[in-house]
């Protein structure tokens, strides 16, 4: 119960500070959303790079090394 009661009163504060201050919230939006998209873009272009590497290797045949253990 006192869950339920702490987030209604966390909404209710958001969406009066919100009303209050929307012209600065926009403003903080404009400065992270790029940079947020910059690194997310890098992020799924490192990982498309690294598993079209994985696929090419697939393709070839290359196997991993085998261990002592594996022999």
């Amino acid at each position: 119960m006192k869950t339920l009661i702490g987030g209604a009163i966390a909404v209710l504060l958001g969406v009066v500070g919100l009303a209050v201050w929307l012209d600065k919230f926009l403003m903080l939006l404009q400065g992270v959303i790029p940079p947020i998209l910059l690194l997310g873009g890098g992020l799924a272009l490192y990982l498309g790079f690294d598993e079209l590497k994985d696929s090419w290797k697939k393709d070839e045949g290359i196997e991993p090394a085998e261990t002592e253990e594996e022999k």
